[in-house]
């Protein structure tokens, strides 16, 4: 699981969320600051729960309760992304650009994938009547090569 990003656009990232918590009214704790970037150097699209194990070493004292409310007020702010799984648990990342998910039934593994064709459809009429729709994100489930082959 090594991180997309460089050292020079983990640091950019990190002085943006910085910025973008101070302009939001929240403090900037070093509590927030390791889940998000735990989020960003991680792509395996954890739920709260692993995130919370994966933290511990660093953070021994931080509780499941603190992650939980952290992970709900960066989304709350648009800093996370919760993403809605099939079976209820709900898995957290970082997104900088707009994409959708795979989802493996068996193991639950998650992937991105970009498809800019259905970014740019025009909605469908009934969208437009229910009210208004600020994101699009398509979430497929399916079986992963990896647990095809085994």
């Amino acid at each position: 699981m090594a991180t997309p990003y460089s050292r020079e656009q983990l640091e950019q990232f990190m002085e943006q969320f910085v910025t973008a918590c101070r302009n939001a009214g929240l403090k900037v704790t070093h509590q927030r600051t390791e889940i998000y970037r735990q989020l960003l150097v991680i792509t395996d699209h954890p739920s709260a729960e692993t995130l919370h194990k994966r933290l511990l070493p660093a953070l021994p004292s931080i509780s499941l309760d603190t992650v939980y409310r952290t992970l709900a007020t960066l989304e709350q702010h648009g800093l996370v992304t919760k993403i809605q799984t099939a079976e209820s648990q709900a898995r957290f990342e970082v997104a900088h650009q707009p994409h959708h998910h795979l989802i493996c039934s068996r193991c639950k593994g998650v992937m991105d994938f970009y498809w800019p064709a259905i970014d740019s459809v025009d909605l469908p009429a009934i969208a437009g009547q229910w009210g208004q729709v600020d994101s699009k994100t398509i979430v497929m489930y399916g079986i992963c090569n990896s647990c095809s082959n085994s």
